[in-house]
């Protein structure tokens, strides 16, 4: 079994950590005017996002032909998953694939940026729903692998995060970590703003 690895790599990726508490501390004084429709609305959308970039990665990675088993069944994939090791796909991963999933990533971020200036009228609300989109979209990602596929076995299992500008890599808890808080801290400063019925 891996053992738990603080960091993260490069180095600066470690400042994610910051994400929801400067979201909490920030949000906080004035709250956010987000009702909890537009968040279940958003919720939805990312959490389907989500299993969709699982089932995409899925592809890739059996179209690589890093994904034991894929040739069968799911039952095949799951059991041999244990010898997949995500940290050598940036090797293995042949160029042409690579040049294509940093071109999904880069689609990613703008489909989320998207959702977020859809939602709201000022600039604090559509940042608020760009961290909110994203932490679901993320944590939906990692249960849509493992609910197809088996993978992460382990929270302690090292992850290639993101490509853009240079692999992002750290262990599966950390940006679960980090995309949980930061929904804690978008929940915890939405104040629904209640209609004028006048006077």
């Amino acid at each position: 079994m891996a053992s738990l690895q603080l960091l993260a790599q490069p180095w600066w990726v470690n400042l994610l950590i910051l994400v929801p508490i400067s979201a909490y501390v920030g949000f906080r004084r004035v709250g956010l005017s987000l009702d909890w429709p537009r968040l279940a609305t958003g919720a939805a959308f990312a959490a389907a996002f989500g299993f969709v970039e699982a089932a995409v990665v899925v592809y890739l990675r059996a179209a690589g032909g890093l994904l034991p088993g894929y040739l069968t069944s799911l039952a095949a994939v799951r059991s041999s998953i244990l010898m997949y090791d995500q940290s050598k796909s940036l090797n293995d991963f042949p160029q042409s694939l690579m040049a294509v999933e940093v071109w999904r990533e880069a689609a990613t971020l703008a489909m989320l940026i998207s959702v977020a200036i859809l939602s709201g009228a000022r600039n604090r609300e559509k940042l608020a729903m760009f961290l909110w989109v994203f932490a679901i979209w993320d944590s939906a990602y990692y249960a849509g692998l493992w609910a197809t596929v088996r993978w992460p076995a382990s929270l302690l299992d090292l992850d290639v995060l993101f490509l853009i500008p240079v692999p992002w890599l750290a262990q599966v808890w950390f940006p679960l970590l980090i995309s949980v808080t930061t929904v804690v801290a978008i929940a915890l400063n939405t104040r629904s703003e209640k209609p004028d019925l006048g006077r």
